[in-house]
């Protein structure tokens, strides 16, 4: 029998988040801003296996009507290497041709490899035009 993964908008609870995150190798996040941060999303897509665990998400945050962008794009290393990070850009991609403006902006950050599925979506690199640039706190 086959597993079924399920793909919903449904956000989840900040500590599914926060253990994704983890499991797929991302940093960890403020326990106390991750419940503000979902409920602050634009579009929160996520995929849930039969036992109704959290194996994948994405979300798309921004100020609704110039700048976007994709961020905590992750999938359960178990699950891994089976398109279900296609399957949650394509979501996201649905969202943001019916949703987002035409002229707005959206970015991402790639990391590693990831740039290869991301250019699947119409994503390109900002080099040399700009560089992408982040503040670390903490």
């Amino acid at each position: 029998m086959t597993e079924k993964i399920m793909l919903t908008h449904q956000q989840p609870s900040p500590e599914a988040f926060q253990e994704l995150r983890i499991k797929a190798g991302l940093s960890p996040r403020n326990p106390e801003a991750i419940a503000t941060a979902l409920q602050n999303s634009c579009c929160c897509v996520t995929l849930w296996n039969d036992g109704n665990e959290l194996i994948g998400m994405g979300r798309i945050i921004g100020d609704g009507g110039t700048a976007f962008q994709v961020v905590d794009i992750a999938v359960d290393p178990i699950y891994q290497g089976q398109g279900l990070g296609k399957k949650i850009m394509s979501a996201l991609n649905m969202y943001i041709e019916q949703e987002i403006p035409d002229r707005a902006y959206v970015s991402l950050i790639a990391d590693g490899t990831a740039k290869e599925l991301y250019r699947q979506f119409g994503f390109e690199e900002t080099l040399p035009a700009s560089t992408g640039m982040f503040y670390k706190r903490g």
